[in-house]
């Protein structure tokens, strides 16, 4: 993996290298080569982010490194990324830290994003209760059938990374900061946690809501430029398509989602954008963008793409919550 990611950053260097060697160009803040660090439980997002931007741009190249949260702090702070998208804020210490080394750190909210929990269809439990969750992580409940009746056996949660920001979340969130039970495993991405749940009847998986739906205009890797223009068309006429966890994706063969509810109320949710916005979903979470390119730089270019108006729609079209569009856009369910 570490030689894959050199790999990629040597060519990222090459290319903007020849570029500038050949052309004589510059960069500006849509034209040039740069790359780009995003937390990796926002890869479906900021894909979509980038295929919009660089059709917009057809000068620019974003190169996206999807690492865990504390690996594209690390890069911001080591000034060879100027532009990260993790789920919090910096802390003073590390925004001082990079003013000291001349950099002005900008910082906006993008979206409000979502922790789903999902199991196989053949289990029957339909929701759980945020203490159940401390208890699974914890490892005091181990088999199913101390929730309800149900005879799926033992217990297997299933994360993404290691040191992903969702485990670091679940963490702080449910176990008072305690390691997880020896029942806890991490997969290595967010789809080999899918691919685990479609399989194993006593699974359960944590994944970012993002993936609860992909290919959401049916479009591969944003190479069709018919599918784009028919995309930027819908974006810019502020036509959001209406998602449905239960009934147009991928995952409602073999997965479904599950209800959360908080400990003091009897009614669980999903994570739709609607319980999501309420608050009324409670495992939820801010994502942002921080950037210290100054401006005229591609990754300020891209940054103040990512807080702008087309960025918010693509955002409300892949099911989680836009940070700055108008609450009337919320899609209901």
């Amino acid at each position: 993996m570490k030689l894959k990611k050199l790999f990629l950053f040597a060519t990222v260097a090459a290319i903007s290298f020849c570029s500038c060697n050949k052309h004589q160009t510059t960069e500006t803040s849509t034209s040039g080569v740069t790359s780009i660090m995003c937390d990796q439980s926002f890869e479906n997002i900021m894909n979509q982010e980038i295929d919009v931007f660089e059709y917009t741009y057809p000068e620019a190249s974003i190169v996206p490194y999807y690492v865990s949260e504390a690996e594209a702090v690390d890069s911001l702070l080591a000034t060879s990324t100027r532009l990260i998208v993790i789920p919090h804020k910096l802390s003073q210490d590390k925004i001082d830290y990079l003013e000291s080394k001349k950099k002005n750190v900008k910082t906006q909210q993008i979206a409000v994003d979502a922790i789903a929990l999902i199991v196989n269809n053949e289990n029957p439990v339909e929701e759980l209760s945020l203490s159940e969750i401390g208890d699974i992580l914890l490892g005091k409940v181990t088999n199913w059938n101390e929730i309800s009746p149900n005879k799926s056996g033992e217990i297997m949660m299933v994360f993404d990374h290691q040191n992903s920001s969702t485990v670091k979340y679940m963490r702080d969130s449910l176990t008072n900061g305690q390691f997880f039970a020896k029942n806890v495993f991490a997969q290595g991405s967010n789809q080999a946690v899918i691919d685990v749940v479609k399989k194993r009847k006593n699974a359960i998986g944590v994944i970012g809501v993002t993936w609860l739906n992909t290919n959401l205009d049916g479009m591969a890797n944003g190479t069709d430029t018919t599918a784009m223009k028919i995309k930027m068309e819908r974006l810019q006429r502020n036509d959001t398509t209406e998602l449905s966890y239960e009934g147009n994706n991928m995952l409602s063969k073999d997965i479904k989602v599950l209800g959360v509810r908080r400990n003091d109320n009897p009614v669980a949710y999903k994570p739709y954008q609607y319980y999501i916005y309420t608050g009324e979903y409670p495992l939820y979470r801010s994502i942002y963008a921080i950037c210290i390119g100054a401006n005229g730089t591609l990754p300020h270019g891209f940054y103040s793409f990512l807080t702008g108006v087309i960025s918010q729609k693509i955002i409300l079209n892949t099911g989680i919550l836009p940070a700055i569009m108008p609450q009337r856009q919320v899609t209901l369910y």
